[in-house]
């Protein structure tokens, strides 16, 4: 299965901000990786270098590798309305990040993983294709068995109230994918337009 394997601390001092983790060591060591760090003099970004950084930090964010992120973009591209919100709202849909934004999962790494151990149902089936869209309705769960598992149960957190395009059953401990979220509420630091500019080259 392709996934990113390297570094995330590395990946995170590279774009100054907490993509792959919680970030709480970028206030001991936030300067960008590398033997000089700080010191190094380092250019002015030009405008072909800042889309591809906002396109790489897109893909680190929701764990994509380039194939499997031009094949998002392009559906974007096809549905109605603005391609950069449709891309988000696409890669917020999948299954891997509804995992992790429903508190069943800490991390986006962790879901990925719960996906495809096939702890996770969506509609009472088990799934465990990470990169599955939800669509309006959805409900997502775990699997009778993980259910009862400590391990795993023990990782529920909740779904932050933020979120409002998902809906939490804590007695139940299932989420229901209600709808795409607007890009406002979607917390991530991407400036999506640079990205839909670099793939109309």
């Amino acid at each position: 299965m392709a996934r990113y394997t390297g570094p995330k601390t590395k990946i995170s001092r590279i774009f100054g901000e907490p993509i792959t983790g919680n970030g709480k060591w970028l206030t001991k060591n936030s300067n960008p990786p590398g033997m000089h760090g700080a010191n190094r003099k380092r250019k002015t970004l030009g405008e072909y270098a800042l889309q591809l950084r906002e396109k790489q930090k897109a893909k680190y964010t929701y764990g994509l590798l380039e194939k499997q992120f031009r094949k998002t973009f392009d559906e974007a591209a096809r549905r109605k309305g603005v391609t950069g919100e449709n891309l988000i709202k696409l890669l917020e849909a999948r299954l891997d990040n509804t995992v992790f934004r429903l508190g069943i999962a800490p991390s986006r790494q962790a879901a990925r993983q719960m996906v495809s151990h096939k702890h996770i149902t969506v509609n009472g089936e088990v799934v465990n294709i990470p990169s599955y869209s939800c669509t309006a309705g959805d409900v997502i769960g775990l699997k009778n068995k993980s259910a009862a598992n400590g391990n795993i149960t023990g990782n529920l957190r909740g779904k932050n109230a933020k979120f409002n395009w998902l809906e939490w059953n804590e007695t139940a401990s299932q989420g229901t994918f209600i709808t795409y979220p607007e890009r406002e509420s979607v917390p991530e630091n991407i400036k999506e337009q640079l990205i839909v500019e670099l793939y109309s080259k």
